[in-house]
């Protein structure tokens, strides 16, 4: 999916609230399978995902391989479906519209067992995300809003390619960029530039991504952070169109409402990606 920018305005991006955390709990599947399957990563890059264009959905890891390729579970987030894919082949496809977890887990543990995986349902989570009622049993509920489920892929989609694109630029400087992957837990897709060796607490680094909302923002965003985070001082004037976040974590960040103003997101997001970039670099004496 590659978003226009009639697409990405077709929906309030502040009306995806309910569409997010819907596809946050469904994601958290995709978690579980790896987590009970793959050898546990430091930094939990073991459960992080992909986005396969193609099917407008997010995937994991190879969890198992067979004679016709790697099996990968997947959600498609328009409509929200769970899918299991074997090579570039759909093997199956458990739409969650009305259906409460219960049903998702046996469907998923059924297809684990079946390529000799552990069952995902016995993974436990070590994290909290927001809460929703279908993790105490409510049913998903996506058919009827499904504007919103598809502007909310359209962001994904449009994060995917903007980080992607810019990871290509940025990929001389320092120590290089990671691949750019969705985090299960606070659902960003990101990628980060280590400017220097050293660990992942002290090495200076720069996130670069993107959350389609949470509890600072309630649509979409683009962000820029620096690690480690500025203490006190003086932050540079905010890259256009972005402002710079202070509470709880430092970032240039840009809303979904600020690019759609721009009348240009694509051109906007890189401009502001740019210019962050170079101010992170800054901040943290590595430019």
């Amino acid at each position: 999916m590659s978003a226009t920018w009639t697409e990405l305005g077709a929906a309030d991006p502040k009306a995806l609230v309910e569409a997010r955390l819907q596809t946050h709990h469904a994601a958290q599947w995709l978690a579980r399978a790896a987590r009970a399957n793959l050898t546990p990563q430091p930094d939990d890059g073991h459960t992080n995902l992909g986005w396969d264009q193609e099917r407008d959905a997010l995937v994991s890891h190879t969890l198992a391989r067979s004679d016709a390729g790697p099996m990968c579970l997947g959600l498609r987030i328009a409509p929200l479906t769970l899918l299991v894919t074997i090579g570039d082949e759909l093997l199956d496809e458990l739409a969650l519209d009305g259906k409460r977890d219960a049903e998702a887990a046996a469907w998923i543990d059924q297809h684990a067992d079946a390529s000799g995986l552990r069952a995902p349902s016995s993974a436990i989570l070590p994290y909290v995300i927001p809460n929703h009622p279908v993790a105490a049993g409510g049913r998903y509920a996506s058919a009827s809003r499904a504007s919103e489920f598809t502007a909310l892929a359209q962001w994904f989609a449009f994060a995917d390619d903007v980080l992607h694109e810019t990871r290509d630029r940025i990929a001389q400087i320092g120590k290089g960029a990671s691949p750019v992957r969705c985090w299960p837990h606070h659902f960003d897709i990101a990628t980060s530039l280590r400017l220097k060796d050293g660990d992942a607490v002290t090495a200076l680094s720069i996130g670069i991504g993107m959350s389609p909302g949470d509890e600072y923002y309630t649509q979409p965003y683009f962000y820029v952070s620096p690690w480690p985070q500025p203490q006190g001082g003086t932050l540079p004037d905010p890259p256009i169109p972005g402002h710079w976040h202070t509470k709880d974590f430092v970032a240039a960040i840009v809303t979904a409402d600020g690019l759609l103003a721009s009348g240009e997101p694509r051109g906007a997001a890189r401009g502001f990606l740019d210019a962050a970039i170079a101010a992170s670099r800054g901040l943290l004496g590595a430019s």
